[in-house]
């Protein structure tokens, strides 16, 4: 027998797609990077590379949010819009002293937790399709900040919040430290508690883990409570990164935040996925914005590149999962 006709053992096999299922976004991101150092030179600035890392920092937040409630099988379309409401709120306390950041903090998190209870409630016990109750809360509170706003931007931020967005230390960027907290906190929650367990009891089959004693509503409730207080603190950092807060910041965030995530291997039919390879997928896509940015593309041609790469990126993972 030629040796090509030779069959592959099964257990080579088997490592083969492990080593497939785990390092092909990483081999795909580096590939990336690779195009887009030879593409254009000023990618591998250091300037570049942290201005890169700081941008994704926020959407980094809202991902790990995300990869909660797409494990317990749902989506949250609500985050972007989640997002500026946060920024609005922050404007409202009209502080220009930095005394006045934990109080914007304590109450962003508190109204995200409300956000993501009604969502978690009328998921879990009113059995609204996650798309429809998070497509309504979206709307809500887009709403909300046209009637408080006008529509007008505001601009009226305590200095320490642009600190909070873009400020370093030891030239780290401090959001990309913030997100590399929540990323190990909610990360030790998903892998090393019994939430964590639950949640991907919840995801896989809510009827067995109901029998093993977890109550599927209570863990799907959590889930969005999670998810929209991490996209309030993206929305914060967001708003200390741009300095003014208009009706539309976070925009798009809200399909970015799925990709990511999905990207990075979390299974939109649940049950599957960790936090850590879903922020490799926000990777790959501020790579992408960032080479088109530096390659000069015109907004439409951005677009088109952009979802190209995003496809070719989930078929050549998602094939290696197959």
């Amino acid at each position: 027998m030629a040796p090509l006709d030779t069959p592959m053992p099964r257990s080579q096999s088997i490592s083969l797609a492990s080593v497939f299922e785990r390092y092909g976004l990483v081999v795909f991101l580096v590939a990336l990077m690779t195009v887009a150092a030879l593409a254009s030179p000023t990618f591998l600035r250091p300037a570049n590379l942290v201005n890169v890392l700081t941008i994704a920092a926020p959407l980094g937040m809202v991902v790990i949010g995300q990869t909660f409630v797409i494990l317990v099988r749902g989506l949250d379309l609500s985050v972007a819009s989640l997002m500026a409401t946060v920024a609005v709120l922050a404007t409202a306390f009209k502080a220009t002293t930095n005394e006045a950041i934990p109080m914007i903090f304590i109450a962003a998190i508190a109204l995200s937790a409300v956000v993501g209870l009604v969502n978690g409630w009328l998921v879990a016990k009113r059995n609204v399709s996650p798309f429809l109750a998070t497509l309504a809360m979206m709307i809500i509170l887009q709403g909300i900040r046209f009637a408080y706003t006008g529509g007008a931007p505001i601009s009226t931020l305590p200095p320490g919040m642009g600190f909070l967005a873009s400020g370093r230390i030891f030239g780290v960027p401090v959001n990309l430290i913030t997100l590399a907290f929540l990323a190990i906190a909610f990360g030790i929650v998903l892998h090393r508690s019994r939430l964590g367990r639950e949640i991907f009891m919840v995801g896989s089959n809510p009827k067995a883990a109901f029998l093993n004693g977890v109550a599927p509503d209570r863990v799907v409730i959590l889930c969005y409570v999670i998810c929209s207080v991490c996209a309030g603190i993206g929305g914060l950092f967001l708003l200390g990164y741009v300095g003014t807060v208009s009706n539309w910041v976070g925009q798009g965030y809200e399909l970015d935040s799925i990709v990511a995530a999905v990207m990075g291997g979390v299974a939109l039919t649940g049950g599957r996925g960790n936090v850590f390879a879903a922020l490799l997928g926000v990777a790959v896509l501020v790579v992408i914005n960032n080479l088109v940015l530096l390659l000069g593309f015109p907004i439409e041609m951005q677009l088109i590149i952009k979802g190209v790469i995003i496809i070719g990126a989930a078929a050549f993972y998602r094939t290696r999962l197959a």
